[in-house]
């Protein structure tokens, strides 16, 4: 394998697509029990979700990679364009190919589930996509990319959460509920629990490159408090769910939560950023193994 080709995987970003379709799972999960699911449906949103988390991968890497914060004081992995294997250019380009193909994706599954009738649905969820893929980009990208005026949080939970989950389960159902609320906040808090690690990681490098992030307005010690707060709150609301729901049996996906618990004991001792970078794959592979729990057991 080539070192450029070994690059653009990395600049993928591959350990993070797990937590990306953790939402798709939990929303299949919950159209499942209403006795609703297309295979086609199911395979067209991993592979959307999948093709706008790389994207927002790539953005990543060219949004931070030409504003100079992706530097020699930056802690964690070297990113692609920091390397200087990869151009700017070469990075554009990939943006707009993964764009035009998760479009693509997004309008068979906008088909798939609506057909020619629900117009004013297939345009909803047109707007989403679009929406979608905008986000992903203006993570970093540009002037006023949200990712630092401390927004990334709200766009992470709104995203990874409650559209995705929701969105995946009307695209199955065309109905929404109430209770189907509580799973998909408890995933769009892990999700920005992964943003907040990160973020804390990164921290002293984020602020002297003029990065503001949620964690750097907030400050080491109130940030792991969020932190804390974050998969707290998560627990308690698909608690909420299980309970409400009366399905006992999905008080096993509390089991996902062990880890997440252990995890908040090496955040609050844990001095020195770059020691915080195992735990990212902890929180993001602990969501996703509580995505998977969620939906194999409501399939027994």
């Amino acid at each position: 394998m080539s070192v450029k080709l070994k690059t653009w995987i990395s600049a993928a970003r591959l350990r993070t697509l797990p937590l990306s379709i953790s939402g798709i799972l939990v929303g299949t999960a919950l159209a499942i029990e209403k006795n609703n699911f297309d295979w086609v449906i199911f395979l067209l949103a991993l592979g959307t979700t999948l093709g706008l988390q790389i994207l927002s991968n790539f953005a990543n890497d060219y949004g931070d990679g030409v504003k100079g914060t992706d530097n020699e004081n930056r802690v964690g992995p070297m990113r692609a364009l920091q390397s200087g294997i990869i151009s700017d250019k070469e990075m554009k380009k990939a943006m707009i190919i993964t764009s035009a193909i998760s479009f693509l994706l997004a309008l068979l599954l906008i088909y798939r589930a609506f057909g020619s009738d629900n117009f004013l649905y297939s345009i909803f969820f047109l707007i989403a996509g679009i929406a979608s893929i905008a986000a992903a980009i203006k993570y970093t990208v540009g002037k006023s990319a949200y990712g630092y005026r401390g927004l990334g949080d709200i766009f992470v939970f709104v995203f990874f959460g409650l559209l995705s989950v929701c969105g995946t389960y009307f695209l199955y159902t065309q109905k929404l509920n109430f209770l189907i609320f509580f799973p998909a906040i408890s995933i769009g808090l892990l999700s920005t629990a992964v943003l907040n690690l990160n973020n804390m990681r990164d921290r002293i490098s984020d602020k002297q490159a003029g990065k503001i992030t949620l964690v750097v307005n907030l400050g080491e010690k109130n940030a792991k408090l969020y932190h804390a707060s974050l998969i707290i709150i998560a627990f308690l609301s698909v608690s909420s769910y299980i309970i409400l729901n009366e399905k006992l049996i999905l008080f096993f996906t509390l089991l996902a939560f062990v880890p997440l618990l252990l995890h908040l004991t090496t955040v609050f001792k844990t001095k020195i950023p770059d020691h915080l970078d195992p735990e990212l794959k902890k929180v993001a592979l602990s969501t996703f193994l509580f995505s998977v729990l969620f939906l194999g057991l409501v399939l027994v």
